[in-house]
């Protein structure tokens, strides 16, 4: 039987999401075409392969057994075919899971002068603080923080040490005094972060004779947006709380200062992240060495 190996890879993404919408997005084709790439294998195969519902999609018998026999085939296939492309100049798409709040890799320039030096490679990426195995989502990189990367992770810095600072706007400290010790906060106006709505507030951590802890702050403003937060305390709304980096240019005028300085402490700082290979894909080891470059560069200049 004649079957189009790129109904096969609809059919993975399908049995693997069980979605058709999350299986078009890892695809990137729409949903319909996941569905008529279903529907054309089911009619080859003269059998049913998945139950379908408004909201998720379970295999039937035929298609469990279908998705056990090919599953080890379809990633052969997709071995071999890296490894033919490693013989090539870099290409192909890229897909890269990058956590909001690494200002250093999402500015612009990084991505800006990678995409010039390699146009033959079409960078993905998605911007997302939800805690994922790369590997299992079809990712071929990631970046985070280094302390919360997985072990068995290869992880290049991005940056090098990252520092968490408390904000403020002058107008916001004149009219309700600066916090003195990060207990005084209980009694401020805070603009918390939160990954996703069902998630809890995140907790500020300091730092006080060498040992560490958080603060559980009650924010008056809670968002998963920190644009938001920043132009929140922008407007004297209140104390926010974040990477250094996000809140640089307006230190750096004036816009908003810094509290509690002496309770926050440097930490490791952002790094591309990879899964452990014998062989890299040209794509990636063509980000790997410019991520080096840029950084080696960024930081030349900021010795001057």
């Amino acid at each position: 039987m004649d079957i189009d190996l790129n109904l096969l890879k609809v059919f993975a993404a399908v049995a693997h999401w069980h979605n058709f919408r999350a299986a078009a997005d890892h695809l990137g084709v729409t949903r319909s075409a996941v569905s008529q790439s279903i529907r054309r294998l089911e009619d080859s195969l003269g059998v049913s392969l998945v139950h379908r519902s408004t909201r998720h999609v379970r295999l039937t018998d035929a298609g469990e057994t279908l998705h056990r026999q090919t599953a080890d085939a379809l990633s052969a296939m997709a071995v071999a075919l890296d490894s033919a492309a490693l013989q090539g100049p870099p290409r192909g798409v890229l897909r890269v899971a990058v956590t909001s709040i690494a200002e250093r890799f999402l500015d612009g320039p990084l991505i800006a002068s990678f995409v010039e030096a390699f146009p033959q490679v079409t960078l993905d990426v998605t911007v997302t603080d939800e805690e994922f195995d790369i590997v299992e989502r079809g990712f071929d990189a990631g970046v985070r923080l280094g302390e919360v990367i997985e072990q068995d992770m290869i992880a290049i810095p991005v940056t090098g040490e990252q520092r968490e600072v408390a904000v403020a706007s002058p107008a916001y400290l004149a009219r309700h005094g600066r916090p003195q010790h990060p207990r005084d906060l209980a009694v401020h106006r805070c603009i918390g972060w939160r990954p996703a709505p069902e998630v809890a507030p995140w907790r500020w951590e300091f730092t006080e004779q060498g040992r560490g802890f958080a603060v559980a702050v009650a924010p008056q403003v809670t968002t998963n947006d920190m644009l938001l937060m920043v132009r929140t305390a922008l407007a004297g709304g209140g104390i926010t709380f974040g990477i250094e980096d996000t809140f640089r240019p307006y230190i750096e005028r004036g816009e908003l200062v810094t509290v509690l300085d002496e309770y926050l402490t440097p930490f490791p700082g952002f790094h591309l992240y990879y899964p452990n290979r014998h062989n890299l894909a040209p794509k990636l080891r063509a980000l790997i060495d410019h991520v080096r470059a840029f950084k080696k560069q960024q930081d030349m200049q900021r010795a001057r």
